[in-house]
């Protein structure tokens, strides 16, 4: 018998706001993180600005050991490892600790890269003959598996202990893949989520490509405009975002807060095929992953109330609508509500989707969606297939019941996960 999936705790590192009571006011205000980078205007970087959290010596010993902290600057694991915890708690999970790991719970934690900067650092010591002072943590800091490897050793966690990496699509991936391990009984809970490093040896090769904004440097908060006219490439961003998945059956046992239901959802690839490339989509896949988590979640497509965006300040803002207004049949005022968090983030790459489902969670629980900032000139390629105000620009309190992520990445590769309002009396 297939279980059912619900979502019990969350967490989130985020540049706009590092914890749920932090990061929900800035949803509802619309306040952004992306602020003027100095590091990135030493090294002539085109864009010089970006999403960065700002963890504080005290925050990180609250996560860590003085030990743990010696020669420790993976800053992806950092914040995955402050969101996972955050979730645990957030979920009214308790750490055990005893011989015996917790053989019903496990990790898909994803990222892009790991501890980038613990590879400068290595390769610098190598170059200088100096292998022997790289630490004892090296490796465990620069695997891609070092996240959910932390987050397992401090949960104790005994089921699926892994990390996936499908670039900007990770996030959503990770959930859809705790969904289905929970749904088929193979676990009782999973800590899903992602996180991505920050800094220049993570985002030179964007800049590099000319696909951030280098016409914004002084005007950091204004530089994010998903969905604009004058939209100008994005802005690199980092973070991480968690969230406890576990099955209902468990979730009641133990009276959990639940903030949602998973009804399910779809991973595709376009194939870099039909017009799709290492960076562009093959629109057909979008479309097809869209109406496939429809029919996975079993609803149908006007059931939908809001749909977070991928939507990333790029060219390719109108073809996501396009893509989403076929792949639902709707455009014009019958759309759903839509907006796109990377105008207060930035885009946090392999961290985005985890963050974003985080923030879209938040909105369906608390009935609202959060303000479209930097679009007073809405691009008219997409206000001719949906209405303008369909594209909310201030705080817009409505009733959500189901809502859809959809994130795309980098290969041509395509996710969308559904979630619904909990309704105790349906069992």
């Amino acid at each position: 018998m297939e279980k059912r999936v619900v979502v019990t705790g969350l967490g989130v590192v985020a540049p706009n706001g590092i914890g749920l009571d932090d990061f929900l006011e800035a949803l509802k205000l619309g306040k952004s993180g992306i602020k003027f980078n100095q590091q990135l205007s030493d090294l002539n970087f085109s864009c010089q600005i970006a999403g960065t959290p700002e963890i504080s010596e005290e925050k990180k010993r609250d996560y860590f050991t003085d030990l743990e902290l010696r020669n420790f600057n993976s800053t992806g694991i950092m914040y995955g490892v402050i969101a996972g915890l955050d979730a645990w708690k957030d979920a009214g999970l308790e750490i055990i600790e005893n011989e015996n790991p917790d053989w019903e719970s496990g990790t898909i934690f994803g990222t892009g890269t790991s501890g980038i900067e613990k590879f400068r650092e290595s390769i610098y010591k190598i170059d200088a003959l100096e292998t022997r002072k790289l630490g004892s943590t090296a490796v465990s800091q620069t695997m891609n598996s070092g996240i959910s490897a932390y987050l397992g050793g401090k949960l104790g966690l005994g089921n699926q202990v892994t990390t996936n990496s499908s670039a900007c699509t990770t996030g959503t991936e990770s959930i859809l893949m705790a969904f289905e391990r929970i749904k088929y009984g193979k676990a009782k809970r999973i800590l899903a989520g992602s996180t991505s490093d920050s800094g220049p040896y993570i985002w030179a090769g964007f800049d590099a490509i000319k696909v951030c904004n280098f016409k914004s440097n002084d005007a950091p908060e204004k530089a994010s405009r998903p969905m604009s006219a004058s939209a100008a490439g994005f802005i690199p961003g980092s973070g991480a975002g968690a969230l406890i998945l576990e099955d209902l059956e468990s979730a009641l046992k133990r009276n959990a807060k639940i903030y949602c239901e998973i009804l399910g959802g779809n991973l595709n690839s376009g194939g870099q095929r039909g017009g799709g490339s290492m960076t562009a989509p093959n629109s057909a896949a979008v479309q097809k992953c869209v109406k496939d988590a429809i029919f996975d979640a079993k609803i149908n497509a006007n059931d939908i109330d809001y749909i977070s965006g991928h939507l990333t300040a790029t060219s390719k803002d109108s073809t996501e609508i396009k893509n989403l207004s076929q792949a639902l049949n709707r455009s014009g005022k019958d759309f759903p509500y839509i907006n796109s968090l990377k105008s207060l983030t930035g885009h946090c790459l392999s961290a985005a989707g985890s963050i974003e489902a985080v923030a879209t969670i938040l909105q369906l629980s608390e009935n609202f969606v959060a303000p479209n900032i930097n679009c007073e000139d809405l691009n008219p390629e997409i206000t001719a297939i949906i209405d303008a105000n369909c594209i909310p620009q201030q705080f817009l309190e409505t009733k959500i019941t189901i809502a859809a992520k959809v994130s795309f990445g980098f290969g041509d590769v395509n996710g969308c996960v559904i979630f619904k309002k909990y309704i105790p009396s349906i069992l």
